[in-house]
């Protein structure tokens, strides 16, 4: 019966980002651009690559992916936070504080796991080029997009049901702007180290397999890459993969930041947090547009055709 009535609460109140009391419109106006450019970024790359045939080959499928995934994982926490920020409820139920906490994981994970494909499509790219097109098929492409749909659904789902196996009572007020372990986690009614443990090892050893496959992708790179006896040649190659490297740096430092630190610091999670959340997604669609011919001249494609730019 103590448990029963421990496992009433039925919403949850989000405080927000701490230490912005009065701020809200100012910080509405900041992050409102972001979260604009996040959508108008991805979808620029997602409609590139379906409707540009040029950029109907792996590493450009896996891009496709990883801007849709970037979209939905911004629009977990944004369209709320801004929400509030305009002075609008700060109420969340429990179901969709249950729903947000899962979708937070598994899009986050998911984007790992797609990184570290990517990472090996560019290792089959440059160290088997003659054979890139019979491991990279189309069959393979999908079956490796699929197994990061599966493996994020079951890492994002162990985290979510052990977060919410425990009975939650008295204060439901979350320390953060959404549901997440680390702020939930302390309004249990019970023993909570077993989740943390499991969370914390969780995290930690998917965050460490990918990078340490990424890396050894990469050591191999950039072994092929120093044989090769051009100077235009080495440049190329490289070019290929800078873009992909620069986005995993502000993938993993996050993670690192949050959810790898016996005692992180609230604030600086919180920061590392929005970062995450805001920037990282915008981030992307710059770094590999901006730094790739194809992408930008398959966007000026689409857009002459559909009348939008002129013919220059």
């Amino acid at each position: 019966t103590e448990v029963k009535n421990c496992s009433i609460v039925t919403e949850f109140i989000l405080l927000g980002i701490p230490h912005t009391e009065g701020l809200e419109m100012v910080l509405f106006v900041l992050f409102l651009p972001f979260y604009a450019c996040t959508l108008l970024g991805n979808v620029s790359i997602l409609v590139a690559v379906m409707f540009s045939a040029r950029l109907h080959t792996p590493m450009y499928f896996f891009l496709g992916n990883l801007s849709v995934f970037d979209m939905g994982f911004s629009s977990v926490t944004c369209p709320k936070m801004l929400l509030y920020l305009m002075g609008l409820s700060r109420l969340i139920s429990y179901k969709d504080c249950v729903c947000q906490l899962f979708f937070f994981h598994f899009l986050g994970s998911i984007e790992c796991f797609l990184y570290t494909v990517m990472a090996y499509d560019r290792f089959t790219a440059i160290c088997y080029p003659l054979r890139y097109t019979v491991i990279m098929n189309p069959r393979i492409c999908v079956a490796l997009a699929v197994g990061t749909w599966l493996l994020g659904c079951i890492h994002s789902s162990i985290l979510t049901s052990l977060t919410f196996a425990l009975p939650y009572c008295g204060s439901n007020e979350v320390d953060h702007f959404f549901c997440d372990i680390p702020a939930l986690l302390p309004l249990a009614c019970a023993d909570t180290s077993f989740a943390q443990r499991v969370s914390f090892t969780n995290v930690g050893l998917i965050s460490l397999v990918c990078f340490l496959l990424i890396l050894l992708s990469y050591t191999r790179i950039t072994i092929s890459i120093l044989s090769i006896r051009t100077t235009e040649g080495r440049r190329r190659a490289f070019s290929t993969c800078s873009a992909h490297l620069i986005a995993i740096l502000c993938a993993y430092g996050p993670i690192i930041t949050v959810y790898l630190q016996p005692a992180p610091n609230p604030v600086l999670g919180t920061v590392v947090q929005i970062l995450m959340n805001l920037v990282g997604p915008m981030l992307n669609p710059l770094i590999y547009t901006l730094r790739n011919e194809e992408v930008k001249t398959a966007l000026k494609t689409i857009l002459h055709k559909t009348g939008h730019v002129p013919e220059s």
